[in-house]
């Protein structure tokens, strides 16, 4: 029986029923592929901490794995199949070390404990706190610190106490500038008693000497160089403007770089300021005067000059007033010591990407101006160049490598749904034959010919002679003119089906 027939026999009935297993199987086969084509992940690190959550992102990112953030972003999850691949990427930056234990340890009690116990205690409690602090800073990927701290029994029989020293190795060290490396610095030496700055030895997971150093111990003590100060305001200035640009135009899409001129010489200003009305403190007057006949009877000219006449006999007089008052008034002196840190100068350029419009440019270049704060008439100038640059975003997704593993579950998969459609296609033609098999047994007998002395029977020795019978009446064919009569379409359907047996 050939699909056309089969068609042809279907009811509405089993029509249906075929519409609603075909709909069923495609919709089992795209549930089944929707859910073997996502990847299974797997927790590759619980009980993170949210400042170790980015640098774990910014880690597998860069591998191009994958990730997902589960437990409200206190755990990583990774496809199964790049679990390693992570673990070792993580492994090489030093994020997957649990966190150490701080002051939590005092939450559970012990007693019978020894001063020598409690002092160790306390020192392990110290040292993790620390870690767990240092680590939050941003650009920090781990940190271990060890503590030396006297014992209190030593002190009572030395002649001078003993001092406490730290050892810091910070994984990411090299990434710090010099004010975080001196940040963690003044930090360990704060939390701890008796301990100086001058005695915490940092360093990062190359090994090289981070602290103490000439240029931290001048940043420390406030007395910069004329470099070291130049240089730690053109990290902070083009740190701050690239922040700003990330933000506005997306990672790796502009950068800018400072180079000022800062006056780094410390100066000394005096400045005398008078204020108020004087007071009169001491006051001298003088008066002068002299009168004369204007008779010179040694034959020589008078010397003395004539004020004034009187008379017609020529008598002179001299008059002369003098006033001298010192006042008190009230006066400022003011010493002013100006820090070094004064701005010469600043000359900046920006780059930008040449994937940036040129309006943007221009307004970029405004904000930038702006942000360094510069001055034209000082002498500040920016330049502004686009140019090309590399994509260093990587992808957080990785295509999956098909491996025959794959391919034979895909191949299973098929396999599974053929034989779903063949059993299904199976059940729906044994249903319908079914419906056609109520038909009685004496129908499907009629399809040969017998005659009557096949149903004939030996009569037994102790019966009598057999009686001729009346011919009967041919009932058979009566009931199949009447099935025929009553139900033409069941007996077409069934005498078609023989003929397609034959």
């Amino acid at each position: 029986m050939n699909l056309r027939e089969l068609a042809g026999k279907l009811p509405p009935r089993g029509w249906a029923v075929l519409g609603g297993a075909v709909f069923g199987s495609v919709l089992v086969l795209y549930l089944i592929f929707h859910f073997a084509s996502q990847p299974s992940y797997t927790t590759l690190v619980s009980g993170v901490q949210p400042s170790q959550v980015g640098q774990i992102e910014s880690t597998l990112s860069t591998s191009g794995i994958s990730y997902q953030l589960q437990n409200n972003g206190t755990a990583v999850a990774v496809p199964s199949s790049s679990a390693s691949q992570a673990r070792v990427a993580l492994a090489g930056a030093n994020l997957l070390g649990s966190a150490q234990p701080g002051f939590n340890l005092y939450n559970q009690s012990q007693l019978g404990q020894s001063d020598a116990q409690a002092q160790v205690e306390y020192q392990r409690a110290l040292e993790g706190q620390l870690d767990n602090t240092i680590s939050t800073i941003q650009g920090v990927t781990s940190a271990q610190v060890q503590l030396v701290l006297p014992n209190p029994q030593d002190e009572l029989f030395a002649d001078s106490s003993p001092q406490s020293s730290a050892a810091v190795l910070l994984g990411g060290g090299e990434n710090l500038d010099s004010g975080q490396i001196q940040g963690i610095a003044r930090l360990v030496s704060s939390s701890v008693q008796g301990l100086s700055v001058n005695d915490v030895t940092i360093t990062d997971d190359t090994g090289a000497l981070l602290w103490p150093t000439s240029a931290a111990s001048a940043a420390g003590s406030g007395q910069l160089s004329q470099q070291q100060a130049d240089q730690s305001y053109d990290e902070q200035q083009a740190s701050k403007v690239d922040a700003m640009l990330a933000q506005t135009l997306g990672p790796d899409m502009a950068m800018v770089t400072v180079n000022a001129d800062l006056n780094a010489n410390q100066q000394t200003l005096q400045s005398l300021t008078y204020t108020g009305k004087g007071v009169p403190l001491n006051q001298q007057t003088t008066n002068e005067s002299l009168k004369g006949s204007g008779v010179n009877t040694g034959g020589t000219a008078s010397t003395i000059p004539t004020y004034a006449a009187s008379g017609t006999t020529g008598a002179q007089s001299y008059t002369n007033k003098t006033s001298n008052t010192t006042y008190g008034v009230s006066k400022t002196v003011t010493n002013t010591t100006v820090a070094p840190g004064a701005i010469n100068s600043i000359k900046a350029a920006l780059f930008v990407s040449n994937k940036v419009p040129a309006a943007t440019v221009a307004s970029l270049k405004t904000a930038v101006s702006s942000a360094l704060g510069l001055v034209p008439t000082r002498g500040d100038a920016l330049s502004v160049a686009q140019i090309a640059f590399s994509n260093t975003t990587a992808t957080t997704s990785t295509k999956t490598s098909l491996n025959p593993i794959a391919y034979a579950k895909y191949v299973a998969i098929g396999l599974g749904a053929l034989i779903f459609l063949f059993f299904m296609s199976r059940a729906i033609r044994k249903r319908e034959k079914e419906g056609l098999a109520g038909e009685p047994t004496w129908l499907r007998e009629l399809e040969h010919r017998r005659p009557v002395s096949e149903f004939a029977l030996e009569p037994p020795e102790d019966v009598g002679p057999i009686k001729q019978l009346r011919s009967p009446v041919n009932t058979a064919k009566r009931q199949v003119e009447d099935l025929v009569e009553r139900d033409p379409d069941r007996v077409a359907m069934q005498v078609r089906a023989w003929m397609a047996e034959d």
